[in-house]
């Protein structure tokens, strides 16, 4: 019912910016948690921050906890995840996800995913 596609990843400087989107197609719930992870090679898919899609009651991993805002809009079904003061260490393919879920940070609760945008952090 629900597709994603996620965008916005880039190429910055340690201490740079970026905004990333991912946009839904299809109806989305209010029951649905939608939430961004991210993955670098030989590494398990890692949370990163999700927000509840009918509440807006938010998560953050401690990694980008205060450098890191997770945002949704209603009305486009799109959700946002604008990353401050980036680090080296966020380098990484970023996916967002969507689902119905009781544990927000463990990925194989989602349903659906995007196809993964890259985000590259350079010191």
């Amino acid at each position: 019912q629900v597709q994603l596609v996620d965008s916005g990843g880039g190429s910055v400087q340690a201490g740079g910016s970026l905004r990333l989107s991912c946009a839904a197609s299809g109806r989305m719930s209010t029951t649905y948690t939608m939430a961004w992870f991210r993955q670098t090679p030989g590494k398990e898919r890692e949370f990163v921050a999700a927000i509840s899609w009918g509440s807006g009651t938010k998560y953050y991993a401690d990694s980008v906890k205060g450098r890191s805002t997770i945002s949704r809009d209603n009305a486009e079904n799109t959700v946002y995840l604008q990353m401050n003061s980036l680090k080296p260490e966020d380098t990484a393919v970023y996916y967002c996800a969507a689902g119905v879920v009781v544990l927000v940070t463990t990925p194989q609760r989602y349903l659906y995913w995007g196809q993964g945008t890259q985000v590259t952090v350079s010191s």
